[in-house]
């Protein structure tokens, strides 16, 4: 892959060492969609190492040219880059195919045939289980058969559990054949440009870091509604739902890189230990904050139980009872078929007093002033305020400063989440994973909720919930849909989204 002789765009760090990648599922969707059109991208902007060969294994019958030509025509159709003959032809050329149904030994064949390829010391082995949830165990039991475990690291995809009980059987399976430490549970949420960005903002910044507080902040919100529905995937969701699906894997997370104290260093250990400190000082999630709810026609959906519960949108008050958060509430919301899909945190910041400004001035008419940040793919970030109205008198309107990655003409530099995860995982960089202890510490907070669920309320779909949502977070009121469209970075392109 030759990437030695490539300049990583927009990188500070160096390629991995030599590897082999040994993809599970890689004929399915996520594979097709996300993971081979990333590791093509990674290569190309030379951040895989000049020693990299991935094998790919499935349950279906194929030969190694059938999966040559299955990445081709997922790369053609789903990546956002283009790619020439010679660029495809040298990742061609690492490619290989295993049948899983064929057993261990011939996985461990092609591995140790491909490592042969490789000079000097042994590579390290990345294993990515993109399985559904029931086939991850029997993976990792092939793995530790075909004598692969031993200076390699392994990526699971969520669920981890479905409650506290699954969660810490899991984990006690999974520390049977991996030490903690090889692996790499991955939310690719955290892996978004965007996500990091609060990371920056919050403790490069002399403007943010003192105000990030109880004191300066009123509440925060983090809301990701989606426009799609189950995508064929009735099975897998009538087994968790909106809340095990959504909330403890991904908006959690979110939580912890918004909520946390200032790491001691910005590395992998620090940053994880000051998430898990979010996490022991949530409280338990109170039923009555928690509203469930099913579009109507869920039930219809092949695969559906005619009487299903299944929750596919939740929205829900959490708290962080420690000495910068006590007070402060968390408001969380997301769910299938909504009136749009958005990925934002947005803070709130609390008004001051408004006795000097005569009525009917506007003050207080819009609400507080928000910082909020916009996780989708092209990284925004906007910051509201009152000014005052051109003119005579005191009249004021709510203004904002915006930010877009595009003005930075960096935005080519960008990796997508499961680039950069996979990029963090052949490192040994647990920044952007979570760990045992936290998704457990997670699942036990749940656990009054999943005891005791309230009833699902039904909502339309194209819609943004049932209306006790409104009463959940009142007297205040829910970010989305914005108000305001983002203002264009550039003369000839129209409104690229809404803003605060």
């Amino acid at each position: 892959m030759s990437s030695d002789t490539k300049e990583a765009r927009g990188a500070t760090i160096q390629p991995p060492a030599p590897h082999v990648i040994v993809l599970f599922g890689a004929t399915g969707d996520l594979a097709r969609r996300k993971l081979l059109p990333g590791m093509l991208h990674l290569d190309q902007a030379g951040l895989l190492p000049a020693g990299c060969y991935i094998v790919g294994t499935s349950l279906e019958e194929m030969t190694n040219e059938e999966f040559v030509n299955f990445s081709r025509e997922s790369v053609q159709k789903f990546s956002s880059h283009s790619v020439d003959d010679e660029q495809w032809a040298e990742f061609a050329s690492r490619l290989t195919y295993v049948c899983q149904g064929d057993g261990p030994e011939v996985l461990a064949k092609a591995v140790a045939e491909v490592e042969e390829k490789l000079e000097g010391e042994p590579p390290s082995r990345l294993h990515y289980l993109s399985v559904p949830p029931k086939a991850a165990l029997p993976v990792v039991q092939a793995i530790s058969e075909a004598g692969l475990v031993e200076g390699s690291r392994i990526v699971m995809e969520k669920p981890f559990g479905t409650d506290l009980e699954s969660a810490r059987a899991l984990n006690e399976r999974l520390h049977e054949t991996f030490a903690e430490e090889q692996i790499f549970r991955i939310d690719h949420f955290l892996g978004k440009e965007a996500a990091q960005n609060i990371l920056a903002f919050r403790f490069a910044n002399g403007l943010f870091e003192p105000i990030w507080n109880r004191n300066h902040i009123e509440h925060v919100q983090i809301d990701v509604p989606e426009e799609l529905g189950l995508e064929n995937r009735a099975g897998f969701y009538e087994s968790t739902g909106a809340y095990r699906d959504m909330v403890v894997t991904h908006l959690f997370q979110v939580l912890a890189f918004t909520a946390m104290e200032p790491p001691t260093a910005l590395a992998p250990e620090a940053i994880g230990v000051e998430k898990n400190k979010v996490f022991r000082s949530m409280s338990q999630i109170d039923p009555r904050e928690v509203v469930r709810g099913q579009y109507n026609g869920y039930r219809e959906e092949p695969g559906v139980a005619e009487e299903s519960e299944t929750d596919t949108f939740v929205a829900l008050k959490c708290e962080v009872d420690n000495w910068r958060w006590a007070g402060v509430p968390f408001y969380l919301r997301t769910g299938k078929r909504m009136a749009e899909g958005a990925r934002i945190i947005s803070i709130a910041f609390r008004e001051p007093p408004k006795s000097m400004f005569p009525p009917h001035s506007g003050v207080g008419a819009h609400g507080p002033d928000h910082l909020t940040f916009d996780l989708a793919e092209a990284s925004k970030v906007s910051l509201s305020f009152y000014g005052k109205r051109p003119g005579t008198g005191m009249k004021l309107d709510k203004l904002s400063l915006q930010f877009s990655l595009d003005e930075t003409g960096r935005e080519g530099d960008v990796l997508e989440a499961y680039e950069r995860l996979i990029h963090d995982a052949m490192r040994g960089d647990h920044t952007l994973f979570t760990t045992a202890e936290g998704i457990e510490r997670l699942w036990e907070i749940s656990t009054p909720l999943i005891d005791d669920p309230p009833p699902v309320r039904r909502y339309q779909p194209g819609t943004w919930g049932p209306n006790a949502i409104h009463q959940l977070i009142a007297p205040n009121a829910w970010r989305l849909p914005f108000e305001r469209t983002w203002r264009s970075s550039r003369p000839d392109s129209g409104s690229s989204g809404k803003s605060s």
